[in-house]
């Protein structure tokens, strides 16, 4: 079964920028822009706006800037910078020479701060933080003006300078917007524009000792840019009379900007302070461990661009917040390995298994399909001896009703060799557990069929004990054990519910040997097991692979949520 057709429905944002078409809003132009905070990884819901940004400048034959947001360099990486590059072209984009920091506007930011200054619409303010928080009112109370609030502009202007050459100490003095303290939107009261910070930039090393906010980098680094669509999540929409307010102040270049719903995914967290918070307290092993929504950790685990970019098309572009199911993601995945991944046999758990009426040293190499979905992917060999192994899943010595697999007396079918008769069962004398199985073969089934045509109700995975790899496998699973932790009412902490069961290792499997050269990033369907990627952690001497994804469909309870949400898209 492959991903549906599906539209969403109808785009708002591509709705909008029709309309700036046919007016000719933009002399024709759509300009967009994917502006992160190098302060991470990326992760899945920074996916979606990759995707939106860079997808709607393809559509309508424009341009899509890669610009980051390095305004505080308190929290900021070179390392953050290149992960965020790495994952922006593996997802499948490419910014040309369009790639731009706010760092490269200081200079200007910073003169457009003396305009507002000098147009008397900013004022150093020597409040502490907490004093600003505590002037600045609630939702029903309107603030209070600050003291500081009516100094001269020439005052104004002189601190300023001193303040950009490093007289003041850190968080001393700030400067603020003269706006409005009894706005009803809190971010209309005066916000603070600037503030004091000793702290090495990642770019710009120790030049600097004063940042802008992000709210006024932003509006003015679009300005700068020529963005015509500057697209936002959500939560910066109350922000936006503000970023209207700053342009308008110094009548500059005015783009749109627009907001959208950001990605909430269940059993999962997209707050990078979150994330962070893992990695620190060693809940996961990094930002790139397979558990983590962050593209790199994805990528680790076996995710494909392809894979995402069709998950962020099938969810669409949201005006209200929701949550989406992350067996969507999920299937999206496994649709699209479905059909480019080759196939192999693992055992993971493995059992013994004596063929007592098999040649002692004969080996057959038998043919097996490399992929259902796509015939040019040919044949492999597969070796087949008398001593094979299979799981232990696929025994029981008093199966229970409904269990159609190998049991005493039972007959099955290897999957691409023969069909087989269990016989009899060796145990641990000590244990009592079950090490051996000694089954008898049908050499007249070679390849799977049998010839008077006897059905069998079983097909198995198997290696040959003579020819196996072994190999580790990583086992993960949902990184918490709650849909939503916000949805909690008894307010936990995230970290209660991190799920402790997420990875389970694996350290005896055994693998068929077309899998002996494999490199890092490769992925395969190993048969009736799931999708496994070769991990990293790989060495001439040890195979590692993780599970990408279960080969469980769940297509239709994700129909059904579909369903149900329908519309959420206007």
């Amino acid at each position: 079964m492959s991903v549906p057709d599906f539209k969403p429905a109808p785009n708002f944002i591509r709705n909008i920028i029709n309309e700036d078409l046919e007016s000719n809003k933009y002399q024709g132009r759509v300009h967009t822009r994917f502006p992160p905070e190098p302060n991470g990884y990326l992760h899945i819901g920074h996916a979606k706006s990759i995707c939106l940004n860079f997808g709607l400048a393809a559509e309508f034959n424009g341009l899509c800037n890669l610009r980051f947001d390095d305004t505080n360099p308190m929290k900021e990486d070179i390392e953050y910078i290149e992960s965020i590059k790495r994952d922006v072209k593996w997802l499948g984009f490419n910014w040309e020479d369009r790639e731009y920091y706010a760092s490269d506007y200081f200079e200007q930011l910073y003169q457009f701060a003396v305009d507002l200054i000098k147009l008397g619409k900013a004022y150093i303010c020597d409040l502490t933080a907490e004093e600003v928080r505590n002037f600045r009112g609630t939702l029903t109370e309107p603030g209070t003006e600050s003291p500081y609030r009516n100094r001269s502009i020439e005052e104004n202007l002189d601190l300023f300078t001193r303040m950009r050459a490093g007289e003041f100490p850190d968080a001393s003095r700030t400067l603020r917007a003269k706006i409005d303290m009894k706005s009803p939107n809190l971010n209309m009261r005066d916000p603070v524009i600037y503030r004091i910070v000793r702290a090495s930039h990642p770019r710009t090393g120790a030049k600097w000792c004063i940042y802008p906010m992000y709210d006024f980098a932003h509006c003015f680094s679009d300005s700068i840019e020529r963005i015509t669509h500057s697209i936002c999540t959500l939560e910066f929409e109350d922000h936006r009379p503000l970023y209207d307010w700053f342009l308008d102040q110094l009548n500059v270049y005015h783009p749109q900007q627009i907001e959208f719903a950001r990605l909430n995914l269940t059993y999962t967290v997209m707050s990078k302070r979150k994330l962070l918070e893992l990695v620190k307290k060693n809940y996961v092993t990094g930002w790139d461990d397979p558990r983590l929504p962050t593209l790199s950790g994805m990528r680790r685990r076996g995710y494909t661009p392809r894979a995402i970019r069709t998950f962020c098309e099938l969810i669409g572009v949201a005006k209200r917040e929701s949550m989406v199911d992350i067996a969507l993601l999920e299937y999206c995945l496994r649709d699209d390995l479905n059909k480019t991944a080759p196939r192999a046999m693992a055992v993971l758990n493995p059992l013994k298994v004596v063929i007592d009426n098999y040649p002692d040293d004969q080996v057959e190499e038998l043919d097996a399909i490399n992929n259902p979905e796509d015939e040019s992917a040919g044949k492999r060999k597969v070796p087949f001896s008398k001593v094979i192994y299979i799981e232990k899943d696929d025994f029981r010595e008093d199966p229970p009703r409904k269990y159609f697999r190998l049991a005493p007396g039972r007959e099955v079918r290897l999957r691409y060799a023969y069909f087989i008769t269990c016989h009899t069962v060796v145990k641990d004398e000590k244990t009592g557990e079950i090490v051996e199985l000694h089954c008898t073969y049908d050499p007249a089934t070679r390849g799977g069929w049998a010839p008077d045509g006897r059905k069998v109700q079983a097909t198995m995975h198997w290696v040959s004990a003579e020819h196996v790899i072994p190999a580790e496998v990583r086992l993960y699973d949902r990184l918490l054990t709650i849909e939503d932790p916000s949805d909690d009412p008894e307010k936990k902490d995230f970290l209660e519910y991190f799920n402790k069961n997420s990875l389970e290792v694996l350290s005896n499997c055994l693998v068929e040997p077309s899998l002996k050269n494999v490199k890092p990033g490769d992925i395969y369907q190993f048969e009736r097991q799931g999708y496994f990627c070769v991990d990293p952690d790989t060495t001439a001497e040890k195979l590692v692979f993780n599970r990408t994804v279960t080969l469980k469909d769940t297509w239709a309870k994700i129909e059904k949520n579909m369903q149900k949400n329908a519309g959420y898209s206007q």
